[in-house]
């Protein structure tokens, strides 16, 4: 298969091309690194690297930027850049790519442990994350072409650990190289609308 990794400079995916690029050809994407320039918060961004890389079997996003704060300083812009990075961003690059993607091709988006285990300070991250899943699920029902959508949530991950742990504490954190595992179960699965949660 080809298949575009969105985010792949960063911990999950780099952890996810290892996984898979022995048995396909992975394409890698970024804002500033990568084979193909892809900026999931510009949608003519998006439409360019699909223009440029022509037809691919399967999409990842391991990619997505939420605002951190607690719930007494955060004001509707903040939701706003959440809404429009890690969820709308995700959007876009199935509204955009499904015309680029393979018959029986497949997306896997991105959420996150807080769609159903909140942190203090992480309203904007919960709320998004929980809109992924739902759009996932919804959207599995009308995708074109035999394609199938899932999204994989996982904990928070071990490598980032320390950057996060004061924000996480109590929480059991998960290697990236799991995390990959079940990226490469929707990739190379059969399932659709499916969340693979890995805690």
């Amino acid at each position: 298969m080809r298949i575009l990794l969105v985010g792949a400079s960063g911990t999950i995916g780099r952890a996810v091309e290892a996984e898979l690029e022995g048995r396909h050809e992975v394409v890698s994407a970024g804002r500033h690194s990568g084979d193909v320039r892809l900026d999931i918060y510009d949608s003519e961004s998006i439409r360019a690297a699909f223009g440029e890389l022509g037809p691919i079997d399967a999409v990842i996003s391991a990619t997505g930027a939420v605002q951190f704060a607690p719930f007494a300083e955060m004001q509707a812009a903040d939701y706003e850049m959440s809404l429009r990075n890690k969820l709308m961003g995700q959007v876009n690059l199935v509204l955009i790519g499904r015309e680029h993607v393979r018959p029986a091709g497949s997306f896997t988006l991105t959420s996150g442990v807080l769609d159903e285990d909140p942190i203090l300070g992480g309203t904007a991250a919960s709320m998004v994350n929980g809109g992924i899943n739902a759009f996932v699920l919804a959207a599995s029902i009308e995708m074109p072409a035999g394609q199938r959508i899932n999204a994989v949530s996982p904990g928070v991950i071990e490598e980032a650990m320390d950057h996060y742990a004061p924000y996480f504490r109590g929480f059991e954190s998960v290697p990236a190289r799991r995390a990959a595992l079940a990226y490469a179960k929707s990739v190379e699965g059969g399932r659709t609308g499916h969340v693979f949660r890995v805690r």
